[in-house]
Formats: C-alpha cells, sequence, structure tokens
C-alpha cells in the first residue's frame, strides 16, 4: 500500500530485492514512529492545558532559550503570523512572557515562566527512562548513525513544514540548521 506518497528506493537500477524491502519497512517505521510522537506530545499537550504546537513551542524555548517571535518561526516552520497568535495563547495561558532584550531594547524576546512549567516534566520520566534502556543496547558506532539519521530526517521535515506554511527559506543541506542540544 502506497497511502498518500511513494516510497522511492533512491536508486532505478534497484527497483526490487532487499533495499526495497528496507525502504519500505522504514518508510512503515517513520510512518509509526511519527504517530507515537504525535500522540505521546497530545496527550502531554492534554495534560498541560495546551495544543501541541503550543507545548512543541515550550520545547524549543526550555532547549534554546529565550527567542524573538521571528527565531521561534524560523526554528519551527511555522509562518510568522501564526506564531504571533501562539505566543498570545501561551502568554495568556501564564507560560511564556515577553520581555525587552537587555542588549537591544527594540528587540521583544519570548521567554519560559520555569515556575510555570516546574511540575510537567514528570511527564516526560517514564519516556526518558525507557529511551535511557534502549540505548545502552547500541554501541557509539550506531548511536552516532542514529543521531545523523535523526538530525537530517529532523531537518528535512522542518524544511517541508516550511513550504508548507509558505515560510520556505534555503534547505540546510548539513542538516544542522537548529543548535542541538
Amino acid at each position: 500500500m502506497e497511502g498518500w506518497f511513494k516510497v522511492s528506493t533512491g536508486d532505478p537500477d534497484r527497483r526490487g530485492g532487499r533495499r526495497a524491502e528496507l525502504l519500505a519497512a522504514l518508510h512503515e517505521a517513520g510512518r509509526n514512529h511519527s504517530n507515537a510522537a504525535v500522540m505521546f506530545h497530545a496527550a502531554v499537550s492534554a495534560r498541560m492545558g495546551l495544543g501541541a504546537t503550543e507545548e512543541k513551542t515550550l520545547d524549543l524555548l526550555e532547549r534554546l532559550g529565550p527567542l524573538t517571535a521571528g527565531e521561534i518561526a524560523e526554528r519551527s516552520g511555522l509562518a510568522p503570523a501564526s506564531v504571533s497568535g501562539l505566543i498570545d495563547r501561551l502568554e495568556r495561558k501564564g507560560f511564556v512572557r515577553r520581555v525587552r532584550d537587555t542588549a537591544d531594547r527594540r528587540r521583544v524576546i519570548v521567554e519560559i515562566d520555569h515556575d510555570r512549567i516546574a511540575g510537567f516534566g514528570a511527564l516526560f520520566e517514564g519516556l526518558v527512562r525507557r529511551l535511557n534502556d534502549l540505548y545502552v543496547s547500541y554501541t557509539d558506532d550506531q548511536l552516532e548513525l542514529i543521531l545523523d539519521f535523526l538530525r537530517r530526517s529532523a531537518s528535512i521535515q522542518r524544511d517541508a513544514t516550511a513550504e508548507l506554511t509558505g515560510d520556505a527559506n534555503e534547505p540546510d543541506p548539513k542538516g544542522q540548521d537548529m543548535p542541538q542540544a
């Protein structure tokens, strides 16, 4: 079953065989992983009283520190116009605040209210514990390969998001367009 899009072998001379089977399995596993991640974050968001985009924006701010609205748009792939409303919602719910940048008073940055999110770390404890248990089953070389794949595929997904929101920039060929935490 092809679904919404067709899996390519990446090489017209290798249309069948093991590569086709691996790519089909990778495609299916990627979709399953994406669904699991979306559903997990939907559950976390619901427990926090947020929408999924709001929760993931807090994740960006948690990992990267205070950002301007433009930086949030750039790093998330969301359209700048939708980011303003997103920040408004997070501010109304008490999760973030807008503050003047002390280095440049013309800039307004968005920062997390750490007191407001203090108790939400517990929502991730079970997942983090299980992932740590999984990580020990891989060698350092395998972890490097997995890390490379995740960074590059996340960059591709951010570029695709930006295309859908009409805010596409030049793609980052190295998959490093977002600071690594």
